[in-house]
Parts: C-alpha cells; structure tokens; sequence
C-alpha cells in the first residue's frame, strides 16, 4: 500500500485533534482520476464535521478533512475519457448527496476524486487561487439558480466580506446582471466590497437595516441573519440562509450538487477576469500550519478563503 503526508483526524473534537502523519493513498475507482494536490482550501464544513456534527452520516476514522483543492492529474481509472496525466485541475471532491464523504479529503499530498466533479483548471489562475474557488463558488452559484435569479433584479447579500458573500456579489454583477447589489459588512472592509461590485453597503458595526428603504428581490444569507433578512426582503423576496441549514419560510430549500460542470459554466468570466479569486490575507499557509489555518478560519475574522499551499 502506497502511502503519503496528511492531516487526519481519529476522533472527533477541535482543531488540536488532527495530526500530521503518514496515510494511504487512495485506490481508484473505475470513474476517478488521482491528483497530486498542489494548493487546497478550508470551508467551515470541514470544521464542522470534524467538531463531530456530522458524525451520524460521516464516514469512518481516521479521515482526511478538506473538500476544495487544485493539482495534477497523476493516475486515472479504465473509464475516465475526459482527462489526461498531466492536466491540471480544480475542484470540490466531497460530494454530499452522493452518500457518505470520503475518507481521504485534501488535505495531503493525493486524493482520488470522480471525473465529474472536476474541471481544467484556467491558464490564468494559480493553483492557490484555483483551490480557492469550488466550493464557495458553486454554492453561490446554487443560490442565484435555485431562486431562478434574473437579469436586471435587486439583491442583499449579508456577509459580502466572507468565503461565499464575496464571490456571490461578484456573480451577481457579472454574471446574473443584477441591477443593484447591496452588502453588510464591517468598517475595515467598507471598500473591499464595493470594489468586488457592491452598490450600497451596510456598516453592521455602525448602521441599522433599516438603512436601506429599498426592499430587494433576493436576500442571499451567508452567516445566519435571516431575522433581518425579513426587513430587506420584498413581500414576495425570497430569502435563502445557507448558514442556519435549514430552509426559512420565505426561502426554498437550498440543496448543493457539486459537479465540474458548474465550474466550466463559468469559466470564461475566470479567464477575463470577472470573476477574481478572494484569498484570505493572513495566507495561504503552509502545510505544516493547518491547526493555525482552521484556528484562524474559525475565529470568523476571515476576509474570503483560508488557502493551504504548497502541498509538500
């Protein structure tokens, strides 16, 4: 059995429960490619499903967190066509409606993933920048399909400073055409969301909701504020809060299929540069500082994604 460097978690709890050590390398399956992970970042569901919330529909121990990550395809299964060695490629590899996650997440030097869940990585990218993007991306992505999001609505994204909220405005502008975009976000950051494309802005340190006496078309809540949402919300907006994980009253139920195709649909907004990835400043960390990188993470004073690069 071919082994490799990883973190691994073998039993529930904080951060201080993962170690670093020697772990298999994951066999293929008929659909799967093997990427050697060159850049992988950190989303608030792989701390929670090591703090053991998940554990019920978790897979074994010990395991791998990490869904997001950029590399090169190394090995592939009999039945992959779409890819080659060599390619380089980007994606969420934890698929959630598909049964229980894997084992072997990304963060170490491999990780075996299904064909259909990743695509090429843009020219224009780095590896760090690519592992940014997959999950917060699509997530953002979902919100504005589920709702069926037309050009030339209004939208409030709460938390346009973070992972999510700061590529949903983006996507907002660029790529569903909304005809004003409205953010919360605190003092330091003020600027930052108005360069990503915000057009009015809520200073939630300072300023009231009530602020803003427009009422908008779409309220998409990043961080679980869905009791103010209601008074941004027309009385027929409809509210999506994929904090809480729960639907509300007025939102529909908010389900994210991971899939590489979601991430080709948007490629050439990438690759003009419309959509521009938001890495965290204090990174990206190094391999050997992920306790530090999930800390920092969980403290929830991030501004966009905790990148974990190089993989070594």
């Amino acid at each position: 059995m071919d082994m490799q460097k990883a973190w691994f978690y073998n039993e529930y709890g904080p951060a201080e429960v993962l170690q670093c050590g020697e772990y298999p390398v994951p066999e293929l399956g008929a659909n799967q490619v093997l990427v050697r992970i060159r850049a992988a970042a950190l989303n608030p569901l792989d701390f929670i499903r090591r703090n053991g919330l998940l554990k019920d529909f978790d897979s074994n121990l010990p395991a791998v967190p990490g869904c997001d990550m950029a590399g090169v395809i190394v090995d592939q299964g009999d039945d992959v066509t779409k890819f080659s060695k060599g390619d380089e490629v980007y994606g969420s590899i934890q698929n959630y409606t598909s049964g229980r996650p894997k084992l072997c997440g990304t963060l170490a030097q491999y990780t075996a993933v299904e064909d259909s869940l990743i695509a090429l990585k843009p020219g224009n990218m780095s590896f760090e920048e690519a592992a940014s993007f997959p999950l917060a991306l699509q997530t953002a992505q979902a919100a504005f399909d589920r709702i069926n999001f037309q050009k030339g609505q209004t939208v409030v994204i709460i938390g346009g400073d973070g992972e999510v909220g700061s590529l949903a405005i983006q996507l907002a502008k660029y790529v569903y055409g909304a005809s004003n975009i409205a953010t919360t976000t605190s003092t330091p950051n003020i600027n930052f969301v108005k360069r990503l494309g915000a057009h009015m802005v809520i200073d939630y340190t300072k300023e009231s909701y009530e602020k803003i006496a427009e009422n908008f078309d779409f309220v998409f809540d990043t961080i679980g504020d869905s009791h103010n949402s209601y008074v941004l919300a027309k009385d027929e907006g409809i509210i999506i809060d994929i904090a809480k994980g729960s639907p509300i009253p007025s939102g529909p139920f908010f389900f994210l299929n991971t899939n590489g195709n979601n991430l080709e649909r948007l490629r050439g907004y990438i690759e003009c540069e419309k959509l521009k990835p938001v890495i965290d400043p204090a990174g990206p960390h190094a391999f050997s500082n992920v306790v530090e990188a999930f800390k920092h993470l969980e403290s929830g004073r991030t501004r966009g994604k905790v990148v974990i690069s190089p993989i070594d």
